[in-house]
């Protein structure tokens, strides 16, 4: 009889299994996991699902980030084969928005989503019906300049944690302890993982790193620097270096502790934009600035177009302006979301940085 957990075994049973046998686990294993079992289970967007994200809540959202893209077309030269990519494309929502602008102005990228999910895959195909779909970035086309948005997707991806303890540096990890999940320091010492400038410092103190979101950064820079193109990155995240853990967990709308059930929250970590800006500069990509979503938003003309609406449809004015707070609010998605710009050596723009 097999032994295999099936489908229907929670993640929590699992990983309590695996801790109890061969001991903790790592911060980057447990939340990779976790939010491969969540993704895979659940369309987790909108009122019915966890979280909601800028396309959901205006369409001056993806309107503004075609605008940008179309902008930085046509002053590349307008190329006739040109590559629209989105990572993690949600429902699918962005793209259309971005797409029906492009369009008026004459372009018309091939359009490619990465999604690992199948049950997003349905969803956004249903939007955006000319999408293909791949794994990662390896199977979009090496040829032909690249227009790339992540908006939302790199604070999923899993994050990696140090921390100084009493006999020095040591990985953060995810134990078992009276029935519960609970962060440990593992066994052995990490000093040569932290950057010497930076270990020095009092014990509690935590280092945060990403290496799927620097990986992921060090391909679109090399794709622009070889095919052309531009890059938008859009997150909540921090532009400066900062030390502590941004490991946070939501369920129904509502933060939960991160740890308390695994594959069935979404598992998000703050982006580190400031560590992302020189891995592209290293390959040679432009990088046009890091900027905060409301800065970029208000830079592009979020305030005129919200006015404009609302004069067309002036029974939803009140519908429109809370949207368009909500996205640039420095107490809502304005500040602590960030816009980072990346383009070719050769594509000149970059309106908003």
């Amino acid at each position: 009889m097999s032994t295999q957990p099936t489908r229907e075994t929670s993640l929590a049973t699992i990983f309590e299994r695996l801790i109890t046998s061969h001991g903790p686990i790592s911060v980057s294993h447990f939340m990779g996991e976790s939010n491969m079992r969540y993704y895979n289970a659940r369309d987790p967007l909108g009122e019915q699902g966890d979280f909601i994200t800028a396309p959901e809540i205006s369409q001056m959202f993806g309107e503004f980030i075609g605008l940008w893209l179309a902008d930085m077309w046509v002053k590349a030269g307008r190329d006739d084969l040109v590559h629209y990519v989105e990572l993690g494309p949600g429902r699918g929502t962005l793209a259309k928005d971005v797409l029906s602008v492009t369009r008026r102005y004459g372009l018309e990228p091939k359009v490619h989503f990465v999604e690992s999910s199948m049950i997003l895959r349905d969803i956004q195909l249903a939007q955006v019906p000319q999408a293909h779909f791949h794994d990662d970035l390896t199977g979009v086309p090496p040829y032909g300049p690249v227009l790339i948005v992540g908006n939302e997707f790199l604070d999923a991806l899993p994050v990696r944690q140090l921390v100084m303890t009493e006999q020095g540096w040591r990985e953060r990890m995810v134990g078992w302890q009276q029935g519960q999940f609970a962060y440990v320091a593992g066994d052995k010492p990490m000093e040569s993982a932290v950057p010497e400038g930076r270990r020095e410092v009092a014990p509690g103190t935590i280092l945060e790193t990403c290496p799927g979101a620097a990986a992921i950064v060090y391909e679109i820079a090399g794709r622009l620097v070889k095919q052309g193109g531009a890059a938008l990155l859009i997150d909540y995240g921090h532009d400066a270096p900062r030390t502590g853990s941004t490991l946070q967990a939501l369920k129904q709308h509502r933060m939960v502790d991160p740890l308390a059930m695994p594959g069935e929250a979404d598992l998000t970590a703050h982006v580190d934009f400031a560590a992302l800006a020189p891995i592209a500069q290293s390959r040679g990509a432009r990088w046009l600035g890091t900027v905060t979503q409301g800065h970029w938003l208000r830079h592009l003309g979020i305030e005129v177009r919200a006015e404009r609406l609302a004069r067309i449809a002036p029974e939803h004015r009140e519908a429109i302006f809370a949207a368009k707070e909500r996205l640039i609010g420095e107490g809502q998605m304005g500040a602590l979301f960030k816009v980072m710009g990346l383009a070719a050596p050769d594509w000149q723009g970059g309106e908003g940085f």
